[in-house]
């Protein structure tokens, strides 16, 4: 499976996206945010940074690149893709998701690691966990509190996609404790932690956030069968 990583100006945790698509068992693709070919990619992973320096609002202006035009199409049409941190704004800024991010209620930026429960496991990005499933995963934004409006946000709960929620301490002011969202067809995900960051013991915190990765792989390996 080919799994894209989008580099825009200011991404910082591309390589560590592709490192663990590697691990996953899957062939990590370089694509670049000035370019609107996907190079043949199966999925596409929108890493964490500070695309475009955060200039208007994070992801603002990364919505609008070439490479986006291409994603937001195929994603529109079934295509797995997975918005974490930064690219979890993208997703909202191009309206693959609903809400927004916003500045944390704190006003500072957070670096921790970050105790998460599992929601949801039908989404194309989860499905190696199980619902109920805590674990530990590396968090570090300074505008990451999810907002949406009542309506939207009963939705979500309502169709199940609220993918992972913060547990023991709710670091940004999320509503409804939410670190992560789905469509509706659990194709695409936005995540505010950091996955790439938990896939080796020797980095650590945990190897938790690896399953994201090799749930994307193994449910494309399953339907190619």
């Amino acid at each position: 499976m080919k799994v894209g990583v989008v580099t825009f100006p200011g991404s910082l945790d591309d390589r560590d996206a592709q490192r663990a698509v590697r691990l996953a068992g899957g062939e990590a693709v370089a694509l670049w945010h000035g370019d609107e070919d996907l190079r043949g990619v199966d999925a596409v992973v929108l890493p964490g940074g500070f695309s475009y320096g955060d200039y208007l609002r994070c992801g603002a202006i990364a919505r609008f690149a070439p490479v986006m035009r291409t994603i937001i199409e195929r994603a529109q049409q079934g295509m797995p893709v997975l918005g974490i941190c930064n690219g979890f704004q993208i997703l909202c800024e191009a309206h693959l998701l609903p809400g927004a991010l916003t500045r944390n209620d704190h006003l500072h930026f957070i670096c921790r690691d970050q105790r998460l429960r599992i929601e949801s496991d039908s989404t194309a990005w989860t499905s190696d966990y199980s619902v109920g499933q805590e674990i530990v995963i590396p968090l570090k934004n300074g505008e990451g509190g999810y907002v949406a409006d009542d309506r939207t946000l009963d939705e979500l709960e309502g169709e199940g996609r609220v993918v992972a929620r913060y547990l023991e301490v709710n670091p940004n002011g999320s509503r409804r404790d939410i670190a992560g969202i789905s469509n509706a067809s659990g194709t695409i995900v936005g995540l505010m932690p950091h996955p790439e960051h938990a896939v080796e013991a020797l980095t650590g915190p945990t190897t938790d956030g690896l399953g994201f990765f090799t749930s994307v792989v193994g449910s494309f390996l399953k339907a190619s069968a």
